[in-house]
């Protein structure tokens, strides 16, 4: 990078801490640290979230899949569309859990269930955030060493030190030390400015790629040079897609309802809002959010697959090869044992000459013509089969890696000075915004759910802050030792998938059936959480030791072919969308897949033992302060009346203004009016009638994903800039005036007279 580059990176990093320095001064109890003090508005709550809920490690995701599949698998996508809007516009889940008043997900599960289930579920949920989040600082830290084009080691007095460790430890350093500022009040005020600054920023790439790359002559061409089954621009020719297919879509589809709010990731904003309306409304704006910048994230991989596959740029393409080959071999065999193959590896990566030692090992994997040379896209298989004759697992590794970090070293290939700078300081806003929520949120899980409910003395606040503060900081130590230890072997979605499993695959119908079904029983929830992590956990160690020890022993115990037999046999059924096959490299069921399994046997277990062993229904009319529970907060509910109906339907409440019901009406038409019945179900209908030629296909994601995208990203743009000031402005202020209730801890208060007493019928 030139120094206009770090011009750009440095002042709006300097101009965001020391915002969050500032906002320290307001942090006075649990409820601040935890959550803002429940004082937020919508539009911090929507630009804060949106900054938080993207990190730099699902910019890589994303890059990762679109360079695979293109735009063809996210058509189907919207078929959640319809679910999605009335999720959003009816507070499906969110609205009823800020109804409860919990702080934590914890605080809630308590309140419904039991004390013993809050811990248990505590216990999964941070093991299994805490290793799902311990991933992204290394993901983040090598997608800018690769993107910066750094060295993989550097040297200090003869010392031998890894700038990808380094770039970890700096970052989680920063990152803990906005948390332990002020908690929840310093990661929003952070997220927010980083948003309003981070707006222009989309737009300004965006514009470049528009204006480097011509969407007819090398974008289209490049998206449909490939082979049937395969399409990056036609929904009806992905049969063959073997990872990011139709049942990757419909897995998706069914957390998105099954698995509402179940992930923590950023709990704190969950609670942050100063009432339910404004929480829901929070999420209602973000249908209009994301501008430029899910745009951008999309236009830089289908530029960088371009980059990488149109003969224009060919030349630049093996340059990228090589050097991208070269660093990741340099980062996988820097241990001695890769002594007898580093050499020969290094050679070819460099120069293109085959050793005999390299020959050999390239003719006994079978997997190239040694009558031609090598080309610079093949060095990556070939320094993946010298690293597998020392180690099967790190071969995998390698893998994964240049898979990941493709696109960024692309991106850094095809970008000019001061665009290079721009993307840079996007990276580093993204990359901190999601170590401060995750820490904050997997740190206060483990103090609030765990910790807490075992002590029979109230800590003071003073004390309970600062354990927040240490149990943060640990968390940051976990991760960065795991990222630095662990060899990730699946694409990063799918580790998402996977990890998250551990919770997710049975939390899912603790908190959606708890929040509406009267007759879930804390019996049904441990069935279905247990159930469900139990499934995940095997699928992590299968994935882990398979290349090591599983394959190996089948192997040796002569159980290959069974192995085989029972996995094709059990998928053929779903073919060609689930296809497990036994081979030394990869377990055959992927991420997904198990989490898929673990959902369902945790919704028949929840479901099946509630009936069997609930004696009373639930009192949830108590839990969500209604009817004869009501207080002063709770406001009078819209009947079901005929004119009612619809508004009803779309989630308009008593709670709307006019602005209200104008932004509700707004999200109804554009999401489901023009999102999902003209660009979607007109569209199937259309291809019934008449099946399109792949050039049409080219013309309608040019307008829906580009043209459209980027006329309304011009106007949010504006529009939730200066939103998202004015309610910054106005956050501080009622932080400012707000009364501090110290009693608000987290610590769920039983009272045996309203526990006994009935619903409101």
């Amino acid at each position: 990078m030139g120094w206009l580059d770090w011009v750009i990176v440095v002042i709006p990093l300097l101009i965001v801490l020391t915002i969050g320095l500032k906002s320290q001064q307001y942090v006075k109890s649990v409820a601040d640290f935890l959550a803002a003090g429940r004082v937020a508005g919508r539009y911090v709550i929507c630009v804060a979230g949106g900054e938080a809920g993207m990190g730099l490690i699902s910019l890589v995701a994303i890059w990762e899949k679109y360079y695979m599949v293109g735009f063809a698998i996210n058509f189907w996508s919207t078929i959640a569309a319809p679910l999605g809007l009335i999720m959003g516009l009816t507070g499906y889940c969110t609205y009823r859990f800020r109804e409860t008043r919990a702080m934590t997900m914890g605080q809630f599960f308590e309140m419904r269930y039991s004390r013993s289930f809050r811990i248990f579920a505590a216990v999964l949920q941070s093991l299994s955030g805490v290793i799902n989040y311990a991933i992204f600082p290394a993901v983040g830290a090598r997608c800018l060493m690769y993107f910066l084009d750094l060295p993989v080691h550097f040297y200090i007095g003869g010392w031998k030190f890894s700038t990808f460790g380094l770039l970890m430890l700096i970052f989680l350093s920063v990152a803990v030390w906005i948390v332990t500022m002020g908690g929840q009040i310093t990661i929003m005020v952070t997220d927010c400015v980083q948003g309003l600054i981070s707006y222009p920023f989309y737009a300004v790439i965006v514009a470049y790629i528009i204006y480097r790359f011509s969407w007819d002559g090398e974008i289209i061409p490049a998206l449909m040079n490939r082979p049937p089954g395969k399409s990056m621009l036609n929904p009806y020719d992905v049969s063959k897609l073997s990872t990011f297919n139709l049942f990757y879509v419909f897995v998706g589809v069914f957390s998105s309802v099954f698995n509402r709010m179940a992930w923590s990731g950023s709990q704190g904003y969950n609670a942050a809002a100063k009432n339910a309306h404004e929480q829901k409304m929070g999420a209602l704006l973000g249908t209009w959010r994301s501008g430029f910048s899910y745009t951008m994230y999309t236009l830089l991989a289908v530029a960088a697959f371009t980059y990488m596959t149109h003969l224009d740029f060919r030349k630049d393409a093996n340059r990228v090869h090589q050097q991208l080959t070269q660093k990741t071999s340099e980062e996988i065999m820097a241990e001695k044992r890769f002594d007898t193959i580093r050499p020969d590896v290094m050679t070819l990566v460099k120069t293109g000459e085959v050793t005999p030692k390299m020959k050999m090992i390239l003719r006994k994997s079978g997997k190239f013509d040694m009558n031609k040379p090598l080309e610079p896209s093949q060095y990556r298989d070939a320094a993946q089969a010298a690293v597998a004759t020392v180690d099967r697992g790190k071969a995998g590794t390698l893998r994964t890696i240049y898979h990941q970090m493709l696109v960024p070293v692309a991106i850094r290939e095809m970008l000019p000075m001061g665009i290079t700078g721009v993307l840079c300081a996007i990276m580093i806003f993204l990359m901190i915004s999601t170590d401060t929520t995750y820490m904050h949120s997997w740190g206060s899980i483990i103090v609030q759910d765990i910790i807490l409910p075992f002590r029979k003395t109230p800590f003071t606040p003073k004390q309970q802050l600062n354990l927040l503060r240490c149990i943060i900081a640990g968390v940051a130590v976990f991760a960065f030792l795991f990222s630095f230890f662990f060899a990730q072997m699946d694409y990063i979605l799918m580790f998402f998938a996977i990890t998250g499993a551990i919770w997710l695959g049975g939390a899912g119908p603790t908190i959606v059936l708890g929040l509406y079904w009267k007759r879930g029983t804390t019996a049904g929830a441990f069935a279905a959480l247990g159930s469900g992590s139990f499934l995940a956990v095997a699928g992590i160690i299968c994935q882990q030791t398979w290349a090591k020890y599983l394959y190996p022993a089948l192997e040796k115990y002569d159980l290959v072919s069974s192995f085989s037999w029972f996995f094709e046999s059990a998928s053929k059924p779903f073919n060609p969308y689930i296809v497990w096959k036994v081979t030394p490299d990869r377990f055959p069921v992927n991420s997904q897949e198990i989490y898929f399994i673990a959902m369902l046997i945790a919704v028949s277990m929840y479901v099946i033992v509630s009936l069997i062993t609930c004696r009373q229904p639930f009192n949830l009319e108590r839990m969500l302060h209604r009817g004869i529970y009501a207080d002063s907060e709770t406001k009078p509910r819209i009947p079901w009346t005929f004119r009612s109906a619809f508004s009803k339907i779309i989630g308009i409440d008593q709670n709307y203004s006019k602005g209200d019901k104008v932004l509700a009406w707004s999200v109804f038409l554009w999401s489901f009016g023009y999102g999902f019945c003209l660009c979607f179900l007109g569209i199937i209908i259309w291809n019934a009638i008449y099946p399109w030629p792949a050039h049409w296909w080219a013309i309608k994601f040019h307008i829906t994903a580009l043209f459209i995208p980027c006329i309304v990203a011009v106007i949010s743009t504006v529009w939730f800039s200066i939103g998202g000031t004015v309610d910054l402005h106005r956050l501080f202020k009622s932080l400012a005036s707000k009364h501090d209730d110290f009693s608000d801890d987290g610590r769920v208060h039983h009272h045996q007279d309203d526990q006994e007493k009935p619903a409101a019928k």
